[in-house]
């Protein structure tokens, strides 16, 4: 995975800050390991498997039903259908748990996990550190946050009103084009860094600086 350097905290700082002097703009820049642990993708699959076997037993050919009865009760032994009930159960058990423990190896988790679910997640978890980090807490509402989820190989732009009232999200497409590009190529510094540069110019040309405007916010890296 990704990491970030001092040299990446530097450069990304110095962007933050070189953007922030053409325009009224507060950027925040935050990268997180993960978005959500999917704890529930684990179970989900693991209740599936569960559920599967009943129904793979109906299919199977009688023939087999018999050889793997005999194999596991014996040639003379009856299958009752208490003894069948109680190795379906069994099967069923023994399943769920190979399931939701093999999922317990997060990079398995991350590949099995769909990918609409991990947009939601990291879309949900940037508008609550937005929430946290950058709304209101400017006077003119410029707050605009940069959020970087790795395992899920998404980032998201939200903005305050003063920015999204004036842009249109379609609008950060070059910031975002910009970052992924960087980040596949290994330059996770350079790629938050080229992304801040082009949100900066947006920035500057809906809120160009003025006298008024102070450093509200940090300019610094935030590294969850």
């Amino acid at each position: 995975m990704l990491r970030f350097n001092e040299a990446d905290h530097a450069l990304v700082t110095a962007a933050v800050a070189d953007a922030e002097r053409k325009s009224d703009g507060e950027i925040v820049t935050i990268v997180a390991e993960r978005s959500d642990s999917y704890h529930d993708a684990a179970l989900h699959y693991a209740v599936a498997a569960m559920l599967l076997v009943p129904a793979l037993i109906a299919f199977l050919p009688q023939g087999t039903v018999d050889g793997i009865s005999a194999m596991l009760l014996g040639w003379d032994a009856e299958l009752t259908r208490f003894s069948l009930m109680t190795w379906i159960a069994t099967f069923q058990i023994g399943l769920f748990l190979l399931v939701r423990y093999g999922l317990a190896w997060m990079p398995l988790r991350m590949a099995l996990t769909p990918a609409r679910a991990k947009t939601r997640r990291v879309r949900r978890r940037a508008i609550a550190l937005f929430k946290a980090s950058a709304e209101h807490r400017t006077l003119g509402r410029t707050g605009i946050l940069l959020y970087v989820s790795l395992r899920e190989h998404r980032a998201e732009i939200v903005a305050d009103q003063a920015i999204h009232s004036k842009v249109a999200p379609e609008i950060w497409g070059e910031a975002m084009a910009v970052l992924v590009d960087n980040l596949k190529a290994g330059r996770p510094g350079e790629g938050v860094a080229k992304a801040v540069e082009a949100i900066g110019a947006v920035l500057a040309q809906h809120l160009p600086k003025t006298v008024e405007d102070t450093n509200e916010l940090p300019d610094r890296l935030i590294e969850l």
